[in-house]
């Protein structure tokens, strides 16, 4: 005997999402995140995104959607260029030969640290310390997370930390 089917409930059912934050298959915990909040548009040597054109910007936000997909700590590892250059590195202080100024909003005790785009095109911003992952903030009892980038500079011409 054939079992009779029903492509309206067949239809309903693969339409019910399956996906859940504790999931062997997403691992949406380890991806790292951006944060916008931090962005100083008012330094000479760094760009809003109205300097940047249409290619740039597709560019960046294509790149972003990819670096999503893994832990910072992975992006560090990963090689990029010729050499020991990585897709992200991470400085630690704020560079001493740089045509930017720490600006007085992001923390002292940031870890500074970039993202290679292309060219000479950077992403600069900072880290968390490693210290502070999972400790609670005092004043809002939140707590600290390692893996998110906050960008604060777009440095399109590498003036944030200079090798030449």
């Amino acid at each position: 005997m054939r079992k009779k089917t029903n492509s309206r409930k067949d239809k309903f059912l693969s339409s019910i999402p399956v996906a859940s934050f504790d999931s062997k298959n997403d691992l949406i915990a380890g991806k790292c995140k951006f944060n916008f909040s931090y962005m100083d548009k008012n330094q000479d040597a760094g760009q809003d995104f109205r300097d940047w054109n249409h290619e740039q910007l597709y560019k960046l936000l294509d790149k972003l959607q990819n670096y999503c997909k893994q832990p910072l700590k992975y992006w560090n590892t990963q090689r990029v260029g010729g050499g020991s250059n990585k897709v992200f590195e991470i400085y630690g202080e704020f560079p001493r030969k740089s045509e930017f100024i720490h600006p007085k909003h992001v923390p002292h005790d940031a870890r500074w640290a970039r993202f290679r785009m292309e060219g000479a095109m950077r992403l600069v911003g900072f880290i968390v310390p490693d210290e502070l992952q999972d400790c609670e903030c005092k004043h809002t009892k939140i707590r600290f997370d390692t893996n998110t980038f906050y960008i604060v500079f777009l440095d399109a011409n590498h003036k944030f930390y200079i090798t030449k």
